[in-house]
């Protein structure tokens, strides 16, 4: 290990692994000529070194602290733990790579004691500051260094302000300060502790409470929801105090050198006058404007301001600083990247471009994909007052707020009244009710189970999986820790968080704004990798279109039969005995169809329309065997022959399609090869479709996607009979239609039999939602609310498999595929059509394996799209810097 302890003119900005955040900046400002109090860093390496190996570290490292300590005095003119003249004291603070605020610990005015406090008194003038420092040192050093809490010290300091008639600390006298002084000893006394009057012992112990800071349940738990790993540590920095507490010529700040809530150009922020650092974090007091500055101390206003252009000129993005005036100077205490809403991170990216401080490919990395999604979705209002009744997973962004009801039915008569559909579950037969609903809650079904992908699909909020809500559809309510919920009682559920609150929860609604907008035409100049959309109606390839999708990835036919005016073809072409009979009813359907993929085309103008034939297993199609039981008796009651021989013939039929395991049974090219009048019906349509356009002087580009297979012959057998079918249709229609046969990998032999498949498929689309639970033998419905949940606590999974990629396994079959299907097929199209489509992490791996392009749910483009333009960008940076 290298040097352990660095001055701050010795680091830079670009030491943040071993200086952390904090001691980067200090050092980055103390070299570009900012007025830094002197100070010296100890290293994250250090803090680990200290976590593994214990107080032989603190031993070993402590020469090194007294030697910067010399230093320091030198530079000050004050002595540590002085016996005359004004003494030198230190703040001892955390700072780790990554921002985490108020996370660790802190520690102020170390080196102050019963006799050094009297000088201090004496040698500032200003017995105040003294007392009311040493205080703090009591109060800090007893909670974070010691462990004994705050609340016994903040318990008095209440005690003696109601005596004393007084509202806020500064209104404190000396002689109030000393009695609380004298109070805050005897918390120690009774609580068995002492505190140390060697300010040498007191700084060493300071500093190692901070490296124990790091493993605090808040910071575990912080890194835990933030994503940064345990293994970084925390560096200390100990910096010679100055004060703001010397009286109305002094002040301590927050400062952000942009607005981060808007992104609006002004030093945005807040200052106490005669206060310490953690007086403004902690509220104690209400704290003035910036703009206030300029009145108070005009000097100092116009120099903050100046600092905060170098600052922002310098690190090229809004910074957020903390700083202290002592009787009329400034002093910078911390400087670093400003965390800003989604909307500001938008504004500030295009901001600082159109500036010409950064680039368009600087601008792209300076927005999350994370933060666009938030950008499209109704939000809660955080001020809202109303507290949770349930949660569950939060499986479509966005909140909605609505009257409950509880089948879809009824969701679809109520029209434009705004309803949430509260489901056990819901399956393809409620799609109308999804339609007209605002949101949807179910008391099961993960991330990825039908609710969550088609309210996704629909950009509609959804939690799924909200097992505490035990939900009776006979008695039409759900009950939740002792509450009921009664149909039409209003709820607002939040798809983002999970959370469902009963009443009325206040929304913001989302804008496209200029800037966004802006921002995602860089991301399509830059991004090597296409984005298409979900999208299985003409108002889906509308709404895709607008948010940017360059084509269709996935049109699932399946959704088109569920319209209450197709059903009961769909279920005629189902019960049909004979070939003639499944004939009738299919002729029924093509003209749907053939509407359905013109209007599809038409919105798509010209850009690449991937259609998957019929997929689902027959039966979904029909009523559950339940429910048509039921009705057989009531209608053999009412005397209703013909209704009960109709309705005894759905349920032979539901009968004989019943499965064991319908994931793995009769769907998908199964379904076409043994009834192939269905496939020749959905050809016919969507080439009919495609003539009516091309006849309209527009272009068209069908791609016709053969789902689940698994084995050559089977793409074979279907394509064969299929190019049959598409001869015809041109001949009849007399124009040349440019369509392409494909297929979907969602087995795990596909991927590895690619090369055969490629033979017969212009195109793959990965279905990697199938996939995955193919490739672990998960059920996602079960696996998200049973046993995932405790497999990503564990560690036992990284992440969750249907949320984001798993690289190792299911993308190592996509590696597989993606290259033995190309050297089978040299200009076979591959994109992937599963929920991975719009995860940016995903779609970063997609493009590492060479991906044509991802294709996902219309609202997830514009996430989609910037997420591809990172991914393009950050794998040029790689590749530069492994030259």
């Amino acid at each position: 290990m290298g040097k352990w302890v660095y001055l701050f003119e010795e680091g830079n900005a670009s030491m943040k692994d071993l200086l952390g955040g904090k001691g980067a900046g200090l050092a980055e400002m103390t070299n570009i000529g900012l007025p830094v109090p002197p100070g010296f860093t100890i290293t994250t390496e250090v803090c680990n070194l200290y976590l593994e190996n214990g107080d032989k570290v603190i031993e070993e490292l402590w020469p090194m602290v007294l030697e910067k300590v010399k230093v320091i005095e030198e530079r000050t003119g004050k002595k540590f733990g002085a016996q005359s003249g004004l003494p030198l004291l230190f703040s001892v603070r955390s700072g780790a790579k990554f921002s985490m605020p108020g996370m660790m610990d802190t520690v102020l005015n170390i080196g102050l004691n019963d006799e050094i406090v009297e000088l201090f008194s004496k040698e500032s003038g200003n017995p105040r500051l003294a007392y009311d420092s040493y205080r703090r040192l009591l109060q800090m050093f007893g909670d974070i260094v010691l462990g004994m809490g705050i609340h016994p010290f903040e318990n008095e300091l209440e005690i003696i302000k109601a005596q004393k008639g007084i509202k806020n600390d500064v209104e404190l006298s000396v002689d109030d300060l000393k009695e609380l002084v004298g109070r805050y000893k005897k918390i120690y006394e009774s609580e068995g502790k002492v505190f140390p009057q060697d300010p040498f012992v007191q700084l060493k112990m300071a500093i190692e409470a901070v490296f124990k800071s790091w493993n605090v349940p808040r910071a575990i738990s912080y890194r835990k929801i933030n994503n940064i790993p345990d293994n970084l540590g925390t560096a200390v920095n100990v910096v010679s105090m100055v004060f703001g507490n010397m009286g109305d010529d002094s002040a301590t700040g927050v400062a952000f050198t942009r607005d981060p809530k808007t992104g609006e150009k002004g030093v945005f922020g807040e200052y106490l006058l005669d206060a310490q650092g953690e007086d403004v974090v902690a509220g104690i007091r209400t704290p003035k404007p910036i703009s206030d500055l300029k009145d108070d101390m005009p000097e100092v206003y116009n120099e903050l301001l100046n600092i905060c252009k170098v600052l922002e000129d310098h690190y090229k993005d809004m910074q957020d600083i903390e700083f202290t005036i002592e009787k009329g100077k400034l002093y910078m205490l911390q400087v670093r990247t400003g965390k800003r809403t989604p909307g500001a991170a938008v504004k500030l990216a295009m901001d600082f471009l159109k500036e010409g401080l950064i680039s368009e490919e600087e601008a792209i990395l300076r927005v999350e994909p994370s933060q666009v999604d938030f950008l499209l979705h109704p939000r809660i209002d955080v001020s809202s007052k109303l507290k949770s009744i349930a949660k569950g997973l939060g499986a479509s962004p966005g909140a909605a707020t609505g009257k409950v009801v509880f089948d879809a039915d009824l969701a679809a008569k109520m029209g434009d009244e705004d309803v949430i559909l509260v489901r056990p579950e819901t399956v393809p037969d409620d799609i109308h009710g999804l339609a007209a609903a605002k949101g949807v809650l179910t008391a099961r079904g993960g991330m990825t189970s039908h609710a969550a992908v088609v309210a996704r699909g629909m950009g509609k909020p959804a939690v799924v999986g909200a097992e505490s809500i035990k939900i009776d559809l006979n008695e039409r309510s759900f009950t939740v820790n002792g509450e009921t919920i009664k149909e039409f009682d209003v709820i607002t559920i939040d798809g983002t968080s999970g959370n469902v609150f009963k009443g009325v929860a206040p929304l913001i609604m989302p804008e496209l704004s200029e800037d966004l907008q802006d921002l995602l035409v860089l991301a399509d100049k830059v991004a090597k990798i296409q984005v298409r959309a979900n999208a299985d109606t003409p108002e889906d390839a509308r709404r895709s279109y607008e948010f940017g999708a360059k084509g269709i990835g996935l049109c699932r036919t399946e959704h088109m039969f569920m319209a209450q005016d197709r059903l009961p073809a769909m279920q005629e072409m189902i019960v049909a005995e004979t070939i003639e009979e499944r004939k009738a009813a299919l002729e029924k359907l093509l003209p749907m169809q053939r509407e359905d993929f013109y209007g599809i085309f038409k919105e798509m103008k010209g850009y690449p329309v991937i259609i998957r034939l019929l997929d689902p297993p027959l039966h979904e199609f029909l009523p559950k065997r339940e429910i048509l039981k039921e009705e057989i008796a009531q209608h053999e009651k009412s005397g209703e022959k013909e209704l009960v021989e109709k309705k005894k013939r759905l349920l032979r039929r539901a009968e004989t399609l019943k499965e064991s395991n319908p994931m793995m049974g009769f769907r998908g090219c199964r379904l076409g090869l043994v009834y192939p009048e269905i496939n020749e019906m959905q050809v016919r349509a969507i080439l009919e479709a495609a003539a009516m356009v091309i006849k309209e002087g527009e272009r068209v580009f069908p791609e016709i996607m053969v789902p689940l297979v698994g084995h050559i012959n089977e793409i074979r057998l279907v394509r064969e009979k299929l190019e049959e079918v598409a001869k015809e249709v041109i001949s009849e229609q007399g124009v040349q239609i440019p369509y392409l046969f494909g297929t979907m990998i969602e087995l795990p032999r596909a991927a590895l039999r690619a090369d055969e498949i490629a033979k017969y498929a212009k195109f793959f689309s990965f279905g990697t939602n199938d996939l995955t639970q193919m490739t672990f033998g998960f059920s996602r419905d079960d696996a998200e609310s049973k046993f995932l949940p405790v497999y990503l606590e564990r560690g036992i999974l990284p992440v969750n498999p249907f949320q984001t990629l798993d690289r190792d396994g299911v993308g190592e079959l996509m590696k597989i595929a993606v290259e033995r299907g190309r050297c089978a097929n040299a200009d076979l199209e591959i994109g992937i059509c599963g929920e991975h489509g719009g995860d940016p992490d995903s779609i970063a791996f997609c493009y590492e394996i060479g991906l044509n392009y991802v294709s996902c749910s219309p609202f997830r483009v514009p996430v989609a799209r910037l997420a591809a333009a990172r991914a393009t960008i950050l794998a040029k940076v790689r590749y530069e810097s492994d030259k």
